[in-house]
């Protein structure tokens, strides 16, 4: 039975925060496919305003982590056309499916068991590697970088990641001739994860995985972050280690990461397999190419207030990374 709670008076229903057709319409479909089960709608998110309340409080908590000093900012993304989101908007307007299906799910991810946290780097590689949380913040080098970060819901922010390029990884192993592919897995366990409140009997493909071509990780734009805002990543925001992909939209940047594999083939990957005709693997962002079911000619960048108080901005291909991407495409 799914549980309703009705929205404090400081908060605004999501469907109240964003009233695009849509943002609504993915909603539903989730609602219906993967079983968010919230039978009134009401899928409340945090106001940005200061407020005293113990939610408030609490959202602060996951926010406090440790600094991570020293890091300096990469002069090539050292800025973006648009401010940098509120860090606490930021940190409770998430997709993070293991732990459901609507934005709010800052709370439940706290359940994200960090300790002693493993990566394993395997596949097609002649020097495979088990990195744990030390080795992933010392044994590579450290940048800041402020990335554009769109949505396929139609929405975007500006992010200040901290972490490293995805090819250092790749000279650390040394992936073989037949590696053609990569492939992300993030944690897994059905008693943390455990997604959807309703699934209306559909098996959903977990774990989450993602996947690229070599090329693609190869990039200069590719970049696994461990850490935002100046700190260590939090829960909600896919810790210890998240890919980030700003060409593409947010469903191809796994979270919580723990295998990283090389491959001949292209792997199967969540949205996918689930509805490939709707979530392609390339999944760049494109306004010349709708999703079936709304334009992403246009996005909103969100912000503080309502929903129809946040800018609207035209959608650039590659979401304005074509310099540095769009060879790999021709």
């Amino acid at each position: 039975m799914p549980i309703i709670r009705v929205p404090k008076s400081w908060e605004i229903p999501e469907n109240e925060v964003t009233p695009e057709a849509a943002f609504y319409n993915r909603r539903r479909f989730l609602k219906t496919l993967v079983g968010a089960g919230l039978g009134a709608s009401i899928l409340p998110i945090v106001g940005c305003q200061e407020s005293a309340s113990s939610e408030n409080v609490e959202l602060n908590k996951t926010l406090d982590k440790p600094k991570l000093t020293g890091v300096k900012l990469n002069s090539a993304f050292a800025e973006v056309d648009r401010p940098i989101t509120n860090e606490k908007l930021a940190g409770q307007y998430n997709n993070f499916y293991e732990f459901g299906s609507g934005k709010s799910i800052w709370q439940s991810a706290q359940a994200l068991p960090s300790d002693n946290w493993k990566v394993e780097v395997t596949g097609l590689v002649k020097n495979p590697q088990t990195y744990d949380l030390d080795d992933l913040q010392k044994k590579f080098n450290l940048q800041e970088r402020i990335y554009r970060f769109r949505c396929v819901e139609a929405w975007s922010m500006a992010i200040p990641w901290i972490g490293f390029p995805m090819r250092d990884i790749i000279a650390a192993v040394e992936p073989t001739s037949q590696a053609k592919f990569v492939r992300f897995s993030s944690y897994y366990d059905p008693k943390v994860t455990y997604g959807p409140l309703l699934t209306f009997g559909k098996k959903l493909p977990w774990p989450y995985q993602e996947g690229l071509r070599i090329e693609e990780m190869a990039n200069d734009l590719a970049f696994f972050a461990v850490g935002v805002y100046g700190h260590l990543l939090p829960d909600q925001h896919g810790a210890p280690i998240r890919a980030v992909l700003p060409w593409k939209y947010g469903f191809k940047g796994a979270k919580s990461i723990v295998k990283v594999e090389f491959l001949d083939k292209q792997p199967a990957t969540y949205w996918n397999t689930l509805v490939p005709n709707e979530y392609d693997f390339e999944a760049n962002v494109n306004p010349t190419k709708p999703h079936p079911r709304w334009s992403q000619a246009t996005e909103k960048f969100v912000g503080k207030g309502p929903g129809f108080s946040w800018e609207r901005k035209e959608t650039l291909p590659y979401n304005g990374y074509g310099e540095y991407v769009a060879s790999l495409y021709v």
